[in-house]
């Protein structure tokens, strides 16, 4: 068995793809209208389908899918032009920080109120 992708539940697909694709530079590789692949293997699915294809029907909880839960993590060549060039229009949870482990992140959220974590890449990735 091998693991492959998360895939998180957005409300409107319209709205996520804008946001990964524009915001965040992301570059699809399949759309198939409820469900998005992106190049880096990175996801995303039209929620009431697929809790229809899960669980029968949709879902009557009207809170965000994003609960503080779950953190989304990418990496950048270029951190600080990235921020730079996005930290206006997007809900930041920080700017770029150190981590103790030496790297430098910021976190932010997603339309959804996924949390976002862009890094540096670490060495070795």
């Amino acid at each position: 068995m091998r693991f492959v992708n998360p895939i998180p539940f957005v409300r409107d697909i319209e709205i996520s793809k804008t946001f990964y694709c524009e915001i965040l530079g992301l570059r699809i590789t399949q759309d198939h209208v409820n469900f998005v692949l992106f190049e880096t293997g990175f996801a995303i699915h039209e929620a009431t389908s697929l809790e229809e294809t899960v669980w029968g029907k949709p879902s009557a909880v009207s809170a965000p899918y994003g609960r503080q839960n779950l953190l989304l993590y990418f990496e950048h060549d270029n951190l600080d032009t990235l921020f730079d060039n996005i930290a206006d229009h997007v809900n930041l949870i920080h700017p770029i920080e150190a981590q103790p482990w030496g790297q430098r992140v910021f976190r932010l959220y997603d339309p959804d109120g996924h949390a976002v974590e862009i890094g540096e890449p670490q060495a070795g990735t």
